[in-house]
């Protein structure tokens, strides 16, 4: 089978969090790229309506959905807005999340709190939902979680991040042994430092320089770098993948913080 064929992404509909900005909005527009219907779900509706309307421009199928990743109900009713669109979710890429640094002596327990229903609750939960709705339909699936390179190399001030990402790799393992007898396959994707317009002043100064001299690689990620992984976890080219973590850092973890 060719690769076009083999990371084609047409009859799959795509629900991805997180997609107003940074990694969310480029795996939003990767799938639709490549032939996916897009649900892009974040809570700046001005974004999500700019990015799809984007993706149209571009020949691309894609839905904005305003919604709270923290709220069960309100990610149910995206669900349904999703499904009345274009039918059943069959790729959920769970990408919402924050960091709030803060050294663990002072962190206060609303930062730890936030961090952990919106990086750890709401993986869970949403892929829940997802994963009811596949199995009720009777169809295959794929869940791509977004870890990072901090589940594994601890910094100092990112301990609930960490933490967070640290639970959403053992989550992901977790997911993948109980929903894969259903067809319904959990991975998760571990960036190093990806260049977005929330970290871009930092990556691209003087201390991002110092960083990405550690790096094996030589430089800074870039969201494109993720593209590749994502079709592969998300796509029929990895239909005997499941509950992998795939670090992609340019050897980041390897050297440490």
């Amino acid at each position: 089978m060719k690769a076009a064929e083999l990371f084609d992404m047409n009859g799959e509909v795509a629900l991805v969090t997180g997609a107003s900005s940074g990694l969310g909005a480029r795996f939003a527009r990767v799938l639709a790229a490549n032939g996916a219907k897009v649900v892009a779900l974040a809570r700046r509706a001005d974004r999500l309506a700019a990015l799809v309307g984007e993706i149209e421009a571009a020949g691309g199928t894609a839905l904005a959905v305003e919604a709270d990743v923290a709220d069960r109900a309100a990610m149910q009713r995206a669900f349904d807005a999703a499904e009345a669109a274009f039918g059943t979710v069959g790729v959920l890429i769970n990408n919402a999340g924050l960091a709030r640094p803060g050294r663990a002596l002072d962190l206060p327990e609303a930062d730890w709190r936030a961090t952990m229903d919106v990086n750890l609750d709401a993986v869970w939960r949403t892929a829940q939902i997802a994963a009811q709705r596949m199995v009720a339909a009777g169809r295959p699936g794929a869940i791509v979680n977004t870890a990072s390179i901090a589940a594994f190399v601890v910094e100092r001030g990112l301990s609930a991040y960490a933490v967070s990402k640290a639970a959403v790799a053992q989550l992901t393992r977790a997911l993948a042994l109980e929903l894969g007898p259903k067809g319904v396959r959990v991975n998760a994707i571990a960036p190093g430092y990806i260049v977005t317009e929330i970290n871009e002043a930092f990556l691209t100064g003087e201390a991002g320089q110092r960083m990405a001299k550690k790096i094996p690689l030589g430089r800074i990620g870039e969201t494109g770098d993720l593209d590749g992984v994502l079709l592969l976890l998300a796509s029929r080219a990895g239909r005997w993948i499941n509950g992998a973590i795939y670090t992609v850092d340019g050897g980041h973890n390897l050297v440490g913080a």
